[in-house]
């Protein structure tokens, strides 16, 4: 079998299963050296589920999405791994064949809604310009689809916010914009980098109710990117615990949040502020985030890890912990 050419069985994903992400690795050249932002990352998405991957700022997780929609730009590249998305491997896509699936039945929305948004366009002609690169519909068609899609995500008085530009709407509102526009195709699966970071504590839980309504409503799949795994818990069925490039636990919600067995992510649930918790320090992870350019032998939490042994210097696999999870740790 040549190189490029694989067994239908090797990239033939489950029925069930939308989208595969098979030992990803996403890197970038640098003077210095070669980062290793994504390490051999795997993880599924089911149709119509919500899965969310969580992690400290330099996990990989953002490289992660940017990664699926085929968005990484030099010095970046992705040097291994499958991204099977509806049974066709997203990474041997030419850019062409991506631009079809992206925004049509793939859709990110960023961070940050303002840099995602044209200053200089008002939000009506962006909306329906999403619509118009995907639909052979009329201007005028595609004007009135942005009103309903906006009035849709809960943007009041839509017939007068298309006609505004992005300066003159609220942080919340920008954010539901940048949904409407990733929803306009009907995507099978929405990805959410970061939605309510920029947020405060209120437009949050409207975002996040948001999300929940939508996903009933449209039945898109969700992949949420977040640092916050109460958020994660919140709108997902499984969770992705990243660090240092890798998967470190993955598991239902439920699983990694009431019963975690990596010490990262006891770590990383010890250190969310509780009610009972008044009056009290927050716990916190030990150390900093390794540099990328020298990542430590074995486990990237090993210098932070309370429960580190000697054979932590030893790359643990992501395994299988009998309860239906995957852990990479040695204690497993």
């Amino acid at each position: 079998m040549t190189a490029g050419v694989r067994a239908e069985s090797e990239t033939a994903p489950r029925d069930d299963v939308l989208l595969e992400v098979r030992d990803l690795q996403t890197h970038f050249k640098t003077r210095a050296g070669v980062v290793r932002a994504v390490d051999g990352v795997s993880f599924a998405v089911p149709a119509g589920a919500s899965v969310g991957i969580v992690g400290e700022s330099g996990s990989g997780k953002s490289v992660t999405s940017l990664s699926i929609m085929r968005l990484i730009s030099s010095p970046g590249f992705i040097a291994g791994g499958q991204i099977l998305f509806q049974g066709r491997d997203l990474a041997a896509l030419s850019e062409r064949e991506v631009q079809a699936i992206r925004g049509r039945d793939l859709a990110l929305v960023f961070q940050d809604p303002m840099s995602a948004l044209n200053p200089v366009y008002t939000v009506g002609k962006q909306v329906a310009e999403s619509l118009r690169a995907h639909q052979k519909l009329t201007r005028q068609a595609a004007l009135d689809r942005a009103v309903e899609l906006l009035s849709m995500v809960g943007i009041p008085a839509p017939e007068r916010r298309v006609h505004e530009y992005p300066h003159k709407l609220s942080g919340g509102m920008r954010q539901r914009v940048t949904i409407a526009m990733a929803l306009a195709n009907e995507p099978s699966l929405l990805i959410l980098d970061e939605p309510t970071t920029a947020l405060d504590v209120t437009i949050q839980a409207q975002i996040l109710d948001l999300v929940r309504d939508l996903r009933r409503r449209v039945n898109t799949a969700v992949l949420l990117i977040s640092h916050d795994i109460g958020v994660v818990a919140e709108i997902c069925e499984e969770v992705v615990v990243m660090y240092g490039g890798r998967v470190m636990e993955r598991g239902s919600v439920e699983q990694v949040t009431k019963n975690p067995r990596h010490p990262y992510t006891v770590g990383l649930l010890n250190s969310i502020p509780r009610p009972e918790m008044k009056g009290r320090k927050l716990s916190t992870i030990g150390g900093t985030v390794p540099n990328p350019l020298r990542m430590p032998p074995g486990c990237p939490f090993q210098p932070r890890c309370p429960k580190a042994m000697d054979i932590c210097s030893s790359k643990p696999e992501l395994s299988e912990a009998g309860d239906g999870r995957q852990i990479a740790c040695w204690l497993s």
